[in-house]
């Protein structure tokens, strides 16, 4: 089994794996549009993360697919099935490396109808929103650098995450931007 991270599973899975890999979900892209009232806000001040939403069978949304043994995959499902149950659904889906070898996997989504929903927002509306929200994973604000950052690392071109960051960077303290600018991104180990 494999799980396709395109969020916070990227650079935090927080659980156990047998391997991962760089892979593509084409005809889908990621969007701010989700709101988080548990892990990066609250429910009077939600967080913006991201979810999918469909698009152009020629759009591709670059993530990271991980590979769950068999003797985990129960566990981890329970484990993702909590941290994503503010909005988020299970789908199936064919992931696509970049050597084109195209494989199943599940991915956690949010889709318009359920009630953390917040949809489509100007970049500067956004970034607004996260630089004010925090919740009990942390600040909002750090969930858009560090994706952005990992998606950098991926070498993914989402300018849709690029553009929202900018406008995050953009509204940060000039102490606090240089920090950003400077801090690595955070790497998970199995």
């Amino acid at each position: 089994m494999w799980i396709f991270g395109y969020g916070s599973l990227i650079w935090r899975p927080a659980f156990p794996y047998i391997n991962k890999q760089v892979a593509d979900l084409y005809g889908w892209e990621r969007r701010f549009w989700q709101g988080s009232t548990d892990h990066r806000g609250t429910p009077n001040a939600p967080g913006r993360v991201v979810t999918l939403v469909q698009a152009s069978p020629s759009s591709c949304c670059r993530g990271m697919a991980f590979h769950i043994s068999p003797e985990h995959y129960r566990s981890v499902l329970n484990q993702l099935d909590h941290r994503e149950q503010d909005g988020y659904h299970r789908l199936e889906i064919e992931l696509q490396t970049p050597t084109a070898r195209i494989f199943p996997a599940l991915v956690y989504l949010a889709s318009e109808t359920n009630k953390q929903w917040l949809g489509p927002a100007s970049p500067e509306s956004i970034a607004e929103q996260v630089i004010q929200s925090r919740g009990a994973s942390g600040d909002n604000t750090t969930y858009v650098l560090e994706l952005d950052r990992a998606l950098t690392n991926l070498d993914a071109n989402d300018k849709h995450v690029t553009t929202i960051a900018q406008e995050v960077r953009h509204r940060l303290p000039e102490e606090d931007r240089m920090l950003a600018a400077k801090s690595p991104a955070k790497t998970e180990s199995k």
